[in-house]
């Protein structure tokens, strides 16, 4: 397989994932601005719609959406435990989960980058961030991870779109539950791995 991914994106969050399964794959990284990846070629010819992750599978299938793929992924080793089985209730909730890091927190984060946008719609913008940067707080305070005492791909998620806080001097540590569950998460050895080879590829652009 191969992962084509951008330091620092939200292909962190397949990244870790894959890890955390201990799959092969070669990591592709792709300049985002150019749609190119690193051996040149047109990103658009794998993703049509340019953004990361994208994931090649060994029969040729491309797969993208960074919640499909990492379902995807936890399919393939189930009794990793990384997802609850497929037509379980538990799986629902991890559906609700990761539409809920999708849509509230990723997209939350969004526009922050654009540098373009004014000041009022950025404080507008960061302030129903962070009104659900509580509501994960709330969640995060009655258990380890987001589905209970199991690490699960959600969190992987979670994790990926918590490190772009530092990006706009949003203090976790306002949040304790937060806080602890970036530590937490970041400590597992399949982060750190991917934290450090993306350090490493950013660093050899």
């Amino acid at each position: 397989m191969k992962l084509y991914f951008a330091p620092g994106a939200c292909s962190l969050s397949p990244h870790i994932v894959l890890r955390e399964l201990g799959l092969p794959f070669d990591l592709v990284k792709v300049d985002l601005a150019a749609k190119k990846t690193a051996n040149g070629e047109d990103f658009k010819a794998i993703n049509p719609r340019g953004y990361v992750p994208a994931l090649k599978l060994d029969n040729g299938q491309v797969l993208t959406e960074g919640p499909a793929i990492v379902q995807y992924l936890a399919d393939q080793k189930p009794e990793q435990k990384l997802a609850p089985a497929n037509g379980t209730f538990e799986r629902s909730r991890l559906h609700e989960a990761l539409n809920f890091v999708s849509t509230e927190i990723h997209k939350g984060f969004s526009p922050l980058f654009n540098s373009a946008l004014p000041t009022e719609a950025r404080e507008i913008f960061t302030a129903k961030l962070i009104t659900r940067l509580g509501n994960v707080n709330d969640m995060l305070g009655k258990s380890d991870f987001l589905l209970g005492s199991q690490f699960s791909v959600a969190d992987a998620y979670l994790f990926t779109v918590l490190t772009w806080a530092k990006h706009f001097a949003i203090d976790l540590h306002q949040w304790p539950a937060i806080a602890k569950f970036v530590e937490r998460v970041g400590a597992r050895p399949a982060v750190k791995a991917a934290l450090e080879a993306e350090a490493a590829a950013k660093k050899a652009a």
